[in-house]
C-alpha cells in the first residue's frame, strides 16, 4: 500500500514537471511572439503612418480630381454656329472627363447682343470667382479679357484675337488668355460665289460695322473681290433690328448677297433670307449652320468642332498646362455645304461638279 502511494505520488510529480515544461515552453513562445509583435509593432507604426500617408495623398489626389470646377460661358447672342460651339466645348470637356453636375458647373449668359450686357456678365464672373471663362464671339471676349488678368480665358468664333486686343502674340500668349479663331479664308468663299453665280459683277457684303470680327474679315473680302474683278456694295447694320432693312437695301445693287460670320446679321439670318428668296438673290453664308437655316452654301467650318477645339485647349489648362505653352488655334476642315430647297427657291442651278464635292446637302 505504502508502494502504491509512493508510485502515485511519484507519477503526479512527474505530470506536475511535464505540466510546467508545457508552460515554460508556451510562456517562451509568447515571450517570441510579443517580441515579434513588438518588432513588428515598430514596423506597424511606420506602415501605418505610410497607410495614412498614402490615404491622404490618395484622398488629395481624389479631392483634386473630384473638385467642382466652375465654368463661366459667355455668348455675345443667340444663333445655331454660336450655340453648335458652346455644345461642342461642353461636349470636349466631358470627353476629358469633366461632367456638367458631377466636377463642373457651367453658368451660362447671352448679352442678347448687347455690349453692356456683356460687361456685365464679365463682371458677374470675376465676381464669382470662376476657375475659368469661355468668351464665344469678338465683343464677349473682349469684356472677358478686360475684366480679369488673372482667370483663365478661352475664346471663340473670334476671328482676329490681335486686332480685337485679345492677345498680343497669337502664336505665345503672354497673359490668361487664349483660344480658337473662326477667321475664314475668304478666297474660297468667294470662289464659291463665282461657281454659283458664274457671270456675276457685283456682291453685297452685309454686316455690322460695329463688329471687329466682322471689320476685318471684310476687309480681306473686299481686296479678294477686287482681285477678282468683282465691285463690291456694303449694307451695315448696328444691331439686329436693321437686318432686314439693309438686305433690302441691297436688292437691285448686286447679284448676289454675302454674309461671313457676322453675329449681328447671322442672328436675324432668317431676314435675310426672306429678301433673297422673294428677290431671287442668291446668299452664300460663312458658316454651315446658316446652310441649314436657309442660306444657299457655304465653303466654311463646322462650328460645333470649332467648340471641341476650345474645349480640348481648356481641358488642358485645367489640367495645368500653362497658358502661354497653348497658342492660339484656327478653325480647321473646311466643308462645303449646299441647300437644294434654297437654290431652287433663289433661282439657282447648283452645278454638278458642287453637288458631287459637297460635304453636306441639305
Amino acid at each position: 500500500m505504502m508502494r502504491n502511494k509512493r508510485v502515485a505520488f511519484a507519477t503526479a510529480l512527474v505530470l506536475l514537471v511535464l505540466v510546467a515544461a508545457v508552460f515554460a515552453v508556451a510562456g517562451c513562445g509568447s515571450s517570441t511572439a510579443t517580441t515579434s509583435s513588438s518588432a513588428a509593432g515598430g514596423g506597424t507604426d511606420t506602415t501605418a503612418a505610410a497607410t495614412t500617408s498614402s490615404v491622404t495623398d490618395a484622398g488629395s489626389s481624389t479631392t483634386a480630381a473630384s473638385k467642382v470646377v466652375h465654368i463661366g460661358i459667355t455668348q455675345i447672342v443667340t444663333h445655331p454656329a454660336l450655340d453648335s460651339t458652346v455644345q461642342g466645348f461642353i461636349d470636349a470637356l466631358k470627353a476629358a472627363g469633366y461632367v456638367e453636375g458631377t466636377n463642373v458647373v457651367y453658368d451660362r449668359q447671352n448679352a442678347q447682343g448687347d455690349m453692356a450686357n456683356a460687361t456685365t456678365i464679365a463682371q458677374k464672373f470675376v465676381g464669382d470667382k470662376a476657375d475659368m471663362i469661355f468668351s464665344v464671339a469678338t465683343p464677349t471676349s473682349q469684356a472677358a479679357v478686360k475684366a480679369t488678368t488673372t482667370i483663365p480665358v478661352v475664346f471663340a468664333a473670334v476671328t482676329d484675337p490681335v486686332a480685337a486686343g485679345l492677345v498680343k502674340d497669337a502664336n505665345a500668349p503672354d497673359a490668361n488668355v487664349t483660344g480658337c479663331s473662326d477667321m475664314l479664308p475668304v478666297q474660297p468663299h468667294l470662289d464659291l460665289i463665282k461657281a454659283l453665280v458664274p457671270n456675276i459683277k457685283t456682291v453685297g457684303l452685309l454686316y455690322n460695322a460695329g463688329e471687329t470680327n466682322s471689320v476685318a474679315l471684310v476687309e480681306k473680302e473686299k481686296a479678294a473681290a477686287k482681285a477678282m474683278g468683282l465691285e463690291v456694295v456694303e449694307a451695315t447694320v448696328s444691331n439686329s433690328s436693321e437686318v432686314l432693312a439693309a438686305a433690302q437695301s441691297l436688292v437691285g445693287r448686286c447679284e448676289a448677297i454675302s454674309v461671313l460670320t457676322d453675329n449681328t446679321v447671322v442672328s436675324a439670318l432668317d431676314s435675310v433670307v426672306k429678301v433673297c428668296e422673294e428677290n431671287k438673290l442668291p446668299l452664300i453664308a460663312g458658316d454651315i449652320d446658316s446652310v441649314k437655316g436657309g442660306a444657299l452654301a457655304a465653303y466654311a467650318f463646322d462650328y460645333y468642332q470649332h467648340g471641341v477645339q476650345a474645349g480640348e485647349m481648356a481641358a488642358k489648362i485645367l489640367q495645368g498646362t500653362p497658358i502661354s505653352q497653348i497658342p492660339v488655334e484656327y478653325a480647321k476642315d473646311l466643308k462645303l455645304a449646299i441647300n437644294m430647297k434654297a437654290a431652287a427657291a433663289m433661282g439657282v442651278t447648283i452645278p454638278e461638279d458642287l453637288k458631287a464635292k459637297a460635304d453636306t446637302t441639305y
